[in-house]
């Protein structure tokens, strides 16, 4: 009896070794497998000679102010990202629109196209056309900071704001980094492995710091490569950082009509081709305290907040502030 307490009283107090983390299941090329936080919707694209879809969430408020936001994401996100800013928007009673780009998320991935910015803003058009709004808050992060501005420079009555949320582009790379064609962007993309591509989010968007919030954005670009379709995948993410890579709209700010929020995570240092320069020039690119602040002088009616102890994403980051700064703006 006293070796049978002793065996029962150890159980309770050694931990059962914890199980093995279930294997990632590879996701479909329009991210077939994952659930979005709100009903995805589609939109049929003529362009180029081919008919794609364009995958989008249109939010309605339970008690609407008569308001919209439009929501871009970044290069490696899609608008699964934005669910928590979703639920902030609709809770004060905007009407919130957010779609995956083509060659993103659930959207087509064809398999080749000439992107531009400008074909990224009409497609976008063509969304807000097909359910009818007419004027909108247009908030870009990243990339989407980039096709954000280019949407306010060709649809200046449909953008009633514009917001910048640490976007690329505030910089000419071209000025710096040796231009690498799309076939070195695409062997780039193939070598992928989740913990490539957690060490790259950590040191570009989170300072070198990693949460377990942040683990789910890695295993969707992980899962991605696991697919039998992933050098279609590939083939668009090499064509759209061509795209970024050599069309800058830094010299376009001044032409920016909308009154503007420029909001910048101050530890923010994300640059395209800082591994193609040398070090002492790479120290010179993505200073994004410097940037931020030229670009809101740029801009004839900018706003710019620094967050301090935050990098490229805080709407991942620092949710709280990033969703009390664009409040307040929008209320102003």
């Amino acid at each position: 009896m006293r070796l049978l307490s002793i065996a029962l009283l150890f159980a309770t107090v050694v931990p059962a070794l914890p199980a093995a983390a279930a294997p990632l299941e590879p996701l479909g090329l329009s991210l077939e497998g994952y659930e979005y936080p709100y009903p995805v919707e589609y939109l049929e694209i003529e362009m180029q000679r081919q008919t794609l879809t364009m995958a989008y969430m249109d939010v309605k408020p339970a008690s609407p102010n008569g308001r919209t936001v439009l929501l871009l994401h970044g290069k490696n996100f899609c608008g699964a990202y934005w669910g928590t800013t979703i639920e902030a928007l609709t809770k004060a009673g905007f009407r919130v629109v957010v779609p995956d780009q083509i060659g993103f998320g659930k959207s087509s991935k064809p398999d080749t196209l000439h992107y531009t910015f400008q074909l990224l803003a009409r497609n976008t058009k063509a969304v807000l056309d097909h359910i009818g709004v007419m004027r909108t808050t247009v908030l870009g992060h990243s990339m989407g900071g980039m096709l954000a501005t280019r949407f306010a420079l060709m649809y200046p009555e449909t953008t009633e704001n514009l917001a910048l949320v640490n976007p690329i582009g505030l910089e000419d790379w071209k000025l710096k980094v040796p231009y690498q064609p799309v076939e070195w962007w695409y062997e780039r993309e193939l070598g992928k492995s989740l913990e490539n591509i957690r060490e790259y989010q950590s040191k570009s968007y989170y300072h070198g710091t990693w949460k377990e919030s942040y683990e789910p954005w890695a295993e969707l670009l992980y899962r991605w490569t696991l697919s039998p379709d992933f050098r279609r995948l590939a083939w668009n993410n090499a064509l759209t950082y061509d795209m970024i890579f050599t069309q800058p709209v830094v010299y376009e700010f001044p032409q920016v009509r909308a009154r503007t929020l420029v909001m910048i995570g101050q530890l923010d240092r994300t640059a395209l081709g800082k591994n193609l320069v040398s070090k002492e020039e790479a120290a010179t690119m993505g200073r994004y305290p410097e940037l931020g602040r030229a670009t809101a002088r740029a801009i004839p009616d900018a706003k710019l907040v620094e967050l301090d102890g935050v990098g490229h994403a805080p709407h991942l980051e620092a949710f709280e502030r990033f969703r009390d700064e664009l409040l307040a703006f929008l209320d102003e």
